[in-house]
């Protein structure tokens, strides 16, 4: 089989659920898949990437949190045209639209993807009634896919899956676009005017699943260090308020495409979220050599060898976070390059794009 499929993801933006479906749909098409992506909302990132690689790209047209049947519609249309063996969904909206479009046409095989823990907005952090609609249309679905063990758990003690329904594919990495790269390194600390100073970079949007202000504090007790902070979000204005008022050598550099670069010029990522799925950027930073300071929200525990290739600490302390913080800055060079080594060769058994790309096929060609 090779195709057609067609991803529907709930977005398309420069997040790491749309990052990772992005990648899929390239891979996919490389390796002769007729592939289609359709996002609920209007895209605004990937297109010019899907479209060189000959993959198209559909909207439905719908407003972010506002239910409409026009978009049902049009999902339909798309499908009756497409005809696809495989519909492929990835968030919560779009897990729900996926399932429910095999009620209007009679799609082979229907995978949903579970990205995070709570696939939820601050207006509605909870996750009852997401599990429950979850659990109600399981049975339209063929199989639902955590990104990582912490993801799938809990959904699997929720009782908004199944487990015998229940799979596991990590997120991928192109190791080869992140990777370790001295020269690069060099040139980018310099364009950015970094010396000797020992630089943080914090990357993802800039919202509270991500916690930044438990970053501001712990960034605040490290003396001598600089942090790069590389996202948008509705937090900005707030957040360098109060980076100004703690006194954080702190740049707000909005969103980045040269991350695979700020990757190698920076001497440690530092993650400080309270909700994740599997972050893709710990991914991005073990494929790039870069030993990190990771919070435990989800799987990070699952990319991250604690006191290995980086250091895990608890949600929401920063008196933790600054510790661990200090602890891998203050580390010889040498050992901080041995863990970079470590992440890397991980990142590289566990979460190839190619690899995690051939489990995805089996999947599809199961049934």
């Amino acid at each position: 089989m090779t195709g057609p499929v067609v991803l529907l993801t709930t977005s398309l933006a420069r997040g790491g659920a749309e990052t990772q479906v992005a990648l899929l749909a390239v891979a996919l098409r490389e390796r002769g898949w007729t592939v289609h992506v359709v996002s609920l909302v209007e895209p605004d990132a990937f297109q010019t990437e899907l479209a060189r690689a000959g993959v198209e790209v559909h909207s439905l047209g719908m407003k972010p949190s506002r239910p409409d049947p026009r978009g049902a519609v049009r999902l339909a249309s798309i499908l009756r045209r497409v005809r696809p063996a495989v519909l492929h969904s990835h968030l919560f909206h779009a897990n729900l639209a996926g399932r429910l479009a095999r009620l209007i046409f009679p799609v082979p095989r229907v995978i949903s993807t579970l990205h995070s823990l709570a696939e939820s907005s601050h207006r509605s952090p909870g996750t009852r009634w997401r599990d429950r609609l979850y659990r109600i249309t399981d049975s339209l679905a063929d199989c639902t896919v955590a990104v990582c063990q912490a993801v799938a758990e809990r959904h699997a003690e929720a009782g908004a899956v199944r487990r015998e329904k229940l799979r596991i594919v990590p997120n991928g990495i192109d190791t080869l676009r992140f990777r370790p790269d001295e020269a690069r390194r060099a040139l980018t600390r310099g364009a950015m005017g970094a010396s000797e100073e020992f630089v943080w970079l914090a990357a993802g949007r800039l919202m509270w699943k991500k916690d930044y202000p438990t970053l501001l504090r712990a960034a605040a007790r490290q003396p001598g260090c600089t942090l790069w902070i590389a996202g948008s979000g509705p937090l900005d204005g707030q957040l360098r308020e109060m980076a100004r008022a703690l006194g954080v050598q702190a740049r707000f550099l909005g969103m980045r495409e040269d991350l695979p670069q700020l990757m190698n010029a920076a001497d440690g990522l530092v993650l400080s979220s309270v909700v994740e799925g599997l972050p893709m950027v710990l991914l991005e930073a073990a494929a790039s050599g870069l030993p990190v300071v990771a919070t435990s929200a989800g799987g990070s525990g699952e990319v991250v060898d604690d006191s290995r290739t980086g250091f895990l600490t608890r949600c929401g302390d920063d008196e933790a976070l600054a510790a661990a913080m200090t602890r891998l800055a203050g580390l010889p060079s040498a050992e901080r390059r041995e863990m970079g080594l470590a992440a890397r060769a991980l990142a590289v058994q566990r979460f190839e794009m190619q690899a995690v790309t051939s489990q995805w096929e089996a999947l599809y060609r199961e049934g």
